[in-house]
Order: C-alpha cells, then structure tokens, then sequence
C-alpha cells in the first residue's frame, strides 16, 4: 500500500510549525512597542488546506475536517517554503494573489472567536506543486527502497523486527533495524490508506502484522537499515456468502474458520477480483497435492519458462500465469490481471476470500482484498485458504493504499 497525500501533508506542517513559531515570536517582539488592540483576543494557529480564496479572506479546511476563515492583511508576512524546508532563510516572499485552492497554510495571528477565525500576523505556505512534486519522489523512492512482508518476530531492546517477505512457496527472512530516526507509523483499525495512519511506536508491532520499510540494504541484503516503516494488524476471512447489502455497502460471510457469521464493508478502496474456473482449478489441485505435487512440479518445471514469464503472458484466463515453479501460486503477481466484480455480482452461497482491515466494536472491517471464484479453492484445502492471500503486497497497485508512499 503505497502511503498518501496526508503524510506529506503532515510532514510538511511539521515543519512550519516551527517557522510559524519563530515567525510568532518576531511578530510578537515587533508589536511589544505599540499597544495593539489584538490583546483583546487569544494567539493562535490555524493550518489546513485552502478551500476558498476570497478578496483579503482564506477559508481553510483542517485535516479534522473543520473550516477556519484566515484574514491576511497587508502587514501579514506571507512566505513559501518548499516541503522539508525549515530555515527561513529559505523561504521566499509570495503575495496573496500567488496562493491557489489545494495550497497547505500555517497562519499564526489572534482570534476573538476561539479559533473559528484568524487575523493572520504571518503565514507559512507550501503549494499544491511543491506537494504534489514531493510526494511522486517519495514514491518512487518507496518503489526503489521499500520492502514488505509479515512479521515474524520483535526484539525492542534490540531495535530489531524480524521480517518474512515474499510470498507462500519463497519467503525470505529480512532483518529490519530501527533507530531513533526510524519514522514508525500505524496503520488505523478501519483504514488501509496511508493518510489515515499514526504515529507509532516499535512495542506496538506484533507478531503476524503486516509491515512495509524504506531504507538501505546491507550488502549480503539480509539486513535493511529504515528510515521509516508503516505496519498494522490484518485478517484473513474465507468463507461463503450469507448476504449481501447494497445500500450500506457490506457483504456478510460465514467464516470456514470461527463458523460465526462476519459483517464486513465493502469501499471504492476495496479491490474486488474473481479467479477464472480454470485457474482457480489448477490452484486447488496443487495446493491438495501439497508438497509431493511442489517436489513433482520442480522437477517438471525444468526447461520450462520462469514463473515470472509465465505471469508476464497471463491475461487473466485460465493459463498458468501467477504459479510459482513448483509451490503454489503467486497471488501477488497475478491478482491485478483477474476480472473485476462488483458487489451486485456476489451472490448468496458464494465462496469468497478476503483481506480487510482489523476493525473494532464499533466499526465492521473494511475490504481490501475480496476474491471471488475460489470454491475449489475452499474445498481443495480449507486450512490454508484463510491465509492464501497473505503477505497481501503493502506497495502494489490499485486502490491499496493510494498517495505519498507504501
């Protein structure tokens, strides 16, 4: 899952924060000398992402979802600055009519209101480009530097997390090491999305997590050194369909597992996947041959292509795209090529397995995986299907996680 447009967002307020701090204060040793009518109200800050621009008046959205109207004055001191930047002697002046709707401001002044408005003594903003530039290279360095899996094991004391990546039939162990520097977030119980995640700490991560890193490999790739790292608790739900709701958008199934129904939410995150019959055949009877099959499949599998090509000419029919030589299939590499269904195409009775969100009392979980299509599947090795689809790929494509980085 590739984090979003609030991580840059946040990072960035992080950092004019701090201007905005120092800008406070000069505004505030400059004023000392005259008696200002502003001690009648309360200093405050307001940040957020420009709404509406009107004449002298900005209304900010916050990241909380209420709106602040900013006053910018003449003698406001208004400056740019880039994402990561935190000296001001970076910051370049820029006038009101310069600011567009999308824009990311910090405004320090007073209100009289309890913060509904502000009269802004000076402002921080960083543009809708200047995000936009920094979160495609933020990206493409998750792309190039991130790694993903499930984790095995957590040594605090240590600062270390023990990492499976890969898939069902190769799983590499990784070691990940954290530092003081380590950016450490947690995904929410009811999001998969980046924007959406926490700061956290190392003792939060468990045992069967999902976990993606940034950061420089060791030479012998054994070790990973991060700079920063997501994780958060998934499940894995196989099943049969008990009902269907299209006006609240859930789909209800009964766990192979636990046997107890489970109410789960179905978004336009949620990616939706069927298995075609015959693929979906040729799955079941390898993982029922279980390992004589993969010792029989290696073998056969000399001279013939690499289960990389074989992904590559698979178009989503029932050929052997996604089959890793000799062990079971590489769903990561084939689920992006299967048909989509909707939830009007889920019938009552059907055989599903699923990813989504951990969930809470109050909140059901939420879709990220569901794939249709996989009754041989369920029949072929129910003890296995709950965890077919897991490690599910943090960085892939589509809707799982949309924005800034995994």
């Amino acid at each position: 899952m590739m984090p979003t447009r609030r991580t840059t967002s946040q990072f960035a307020i992080v950092s004019i924060v701090v201007l905005v701090l120092v800008l406070s204060g000069q505004a505030t040793a400059q004023g000392s000398a005259t008696p200002p009518a502003e001690s009648a109200g309360s200093k405050v800050r307001a940040v957020g992402t420009i709404k509406t621009i009107s004449a002298g008046t900005i209304t900010l959205r916050t990241d909380s979802g209420s709106e602040v109207t900013v006053a910018i004055q003449s003698s406001t001191r208004l400056l740019r600055m880039a994402p990561g930047q935190t000296d001001l002697k970076q910051a370049t002046p820029i006038q009101l009519q310069d600011l567009q709707v999308g824009d990311r401001l910090l405004a320090g002044g007073v209100s009289t209101d309890g913060g509904k408005s502000v009269t802004a003594t000076s402002a921080v903003v960083m543009t809708k480009a200047d995000l936009a530039a920094k979160q495609e290279r933020e990206r493409e360095d998750w792309q190039k530097r991130g790694v993903g899996g499930v984790v095995k094991g957590i040594d605090v004391g240590a600062g270390t997390i023990a990492l499976s990546t890969g898939g069902l039939a190769s799983s590499t162990p990784l070691t990940v090491k954290i530092s003081k520097q380590t950016v450490i977030r947690r995904y929410a119980p009811d999001s998969v999305k980046f924007d959406d995640a926490k700061p956290g700490s190392l003792d939060q991560i468990k045992p069967g997590d999902q976990l993606r890193a940034r950061g420089d490999k060791s030479q012998d790739g054994n070790e990973l050194t991060a700079e920063e790292i997501v994780s958060g608790t998934f499940r894995s739900v196989a099943g049969t369909v008990v009902s269907t709701d299209a006006s609240n958008g859930t789909v209800t199934v009964t766990d192979l597992t636990s046997k107890r129904p489970v109410i789960l939410k179905i978004t336009s995150d949620s990616q939706m996947r069927k298995l075609p019959a015959m693929m979906a055949q040729r799955i079941a009877t390898r993982l029922k041959g279980g390992a004589a099959n993969s010792a029989a499949g290696a073998a056969a599998g000399a001279g013939r292509p690499t289960a990389a090509s074989e992904t590559h000419s698979e178009g989503g029919g029932g050929g052997g795209g996604g089959f890793r030589q000799g062990g079971p299939p590489d769903f990561q590499q084939m689920l992006m090529r299967l048909p989509v269904v909707t939830l009007a195409d889920v019938q009552k009775g059907d055989a599903l397995m699923i990813v989504a969100t951990e969930g809470s009392a109050e909140t059901p979980s939420t879709v990220i995986i569901l794939l249709a299509g996989v009754e041989p599947i369920l029949t072929a090795a129910p003890n296995q299907a709950s965890t077919i689809l897991s490690p599910w790929n943090l960085g892939g494509g589509g809707n799982l996680g949309t924005g800034d980085a995994p």
